[in-house]
């Protein structure tokens, strides 16, 4: 019989489904390797499912395991030559972040540990505490990381305008 908390876990992953390619789109920029990433965080948490110490902290732990997902296959990609996107057949999945946006490309030209803290914070809507645990970052870090990539983004968008 399933525990109170494996049901918990288990509604969380089907429910936070969009949610979760989004996050993996913003790092990857790849329809596939998001979804390849969501199925193998979610075979990640459902294995190790024991792990999760509190219900509260359910979604910075996921986050985590997703985050580093990414980043697997970040790594990854260094090594694989990829087919162009334009070779590829179309799925069911919209890219859920428009390719020729201005600030998106701007977010994704910042070093990655302030993309990562860039994206938690506004694409996922975590909070500071939320992302340190996710990335396991010092909280003074994660601001001075976020406040440092804001400005950055602003004098580059300022640029722009002018």
């Amino acid at each position: 019989m399933a525990s109170l908390k494996e049901n918990r876990l288990e509604a969380y992953l089907i429910g936070g489904q969009a949610r979760f390619y989004r996050l993996a789109y913003s790092y990857l920029q790849d329809r596939e390797e998001a979804l390849d990433a969501v199925q193998t965080a979610v075979c990640r948490a459902l294995e190790r499912r024991d792990s999760l110490r509190s219900e509260a902290a359910l979604r910075t732990w996921f986050t985590r395991i997703l985050v580093n997902a990414c980043m697997d296959l970040l790594r990854q990609r260094r090594r694989v030559a990829f087919v162009p996107p334009e070779a590829l057949d179309t799925g069911s999945y919209e890219d859920p972040l428009p390719a020729d946006d201005a600030l998106s490309s701007r977010v994704n030209a910042l070093p990655p540990e302030v993309q990562t803290i860039i994206k938690l914070r506004f694409y996922e809507d975590l909070t500071l505490r939320e992302i340190s645990e996710v990335t396991g970052w010092n909280l003074n870090t994660v601001k001075s990381r976020l406040y440092a990539g804001l400005k950055k983004l602003r004098v580059s968008l300022e640029g722009e305008i002018a």
